[in-house]
């Protein structure tokens, strides 16, 4: 009995939700979000020089950067707490991308750093989270590790900050980073304003006045005719009086 009552009630809220407010909710999920999907938590590598740390296992580009996970994605930055969950559009270039080495995925397979061996640690996900605050602070990597790179020699600030403003220019002139998401534009219509309408006097055909024109002095002259018939003559009047 109450697997009926809990069917015919589902079947109802079926039937109350719109077929377009549904739809509405399905084409709105997870649109131009990052699709990052792990079988478990990512190892990561951290680069060196940087403390920028990458899932070198996965196709995406995804980085660990100051407690924020990020991902550049169909030709937009992303960034979430979480790295399967959560992301959220970044409207510029992450300042930490101008220190990574668009190389390193080759540098990683072959294990060397710039002409030298590079032993990097892989690092679990909860060893990364429980202490990537007090690396950055005590500049763990290369103070204890030096990155891992064996006779690690580290770059002159000047020559870093060359590959900075270099790597600038190349990612901002890239159409694909370079374009932030455009709100599209919603015309408004035009209104136009209604005048108002005067109206024109009638006028009458010119052929018509110029016939009423020429009417006019002849239906006067035919009026003083009869006005001069009607009227007795002066001598007449006499006649009568002498009779």
């Amino acid at each position: 009995m109450k697997r009926v009552l809990l069917g015919a009630l589902l079947l109802a809220l079926v039937i109350a939700v719109p077929g377009p407010a549904m739809a509405r909710v399905d084409v709105s999920v997870n649109i131009g979000l990052p699709s990052i999907v792990f079988a478990e938590p990512p190892e990561l590598i951290v680069l060196p020089d940087t403390y920028v740390y990458v899932a070198p296992d996965s196709d995406i580009d995804l980085y660990f950067w100051n407690g924020w996970w990020w991902s550049f994605w169909e030709g937009r930055w992303y960034r979430s707490r979480y790295y399967d969950r959560g992301w959220a559009y970044y409207r510029t270039i992450p300042s930490f991308y101008y220190d990574v080495d668009p190389g390193w995925r080759g540098y990683y397979r072959d294990r060397n750093w710039y002409g030298n061996r590079w032993n990097y640690e892989r690092i679990p996900h909860h060893r990364l989270q429980q202490n990537w605050r007090g690396w950055k602070n005590n500049r763990y990597w290369e103070r204890q590790r030096l990155w891992g790179v064996e006779s690690y020699q580290p770059r002159p600030k000047q020559q870093i900050q060359e590959l900075r403003q270099q790597r600038r220019q190349q990612y901002q002139q890239a159409p694909a980073v370079q374009q932030p998401i455009q709100q599209p534009r919603v015309q408004q219509p035009v209104q136009r304003q209604i005048q108002p309408r005067v109206q024109q006097p009638m006028q009458q055909p010119r052929e018509k006045v110029q016939q009423q024109q020429k009417q006019l002095p002849r239906e006067k002259v035919q009026k003083q005719q009869k006005e001069s018939h009607g009227k007795p003559e002066k001598g007449d009047d006499d006649k009568k009086d002498r009779r």
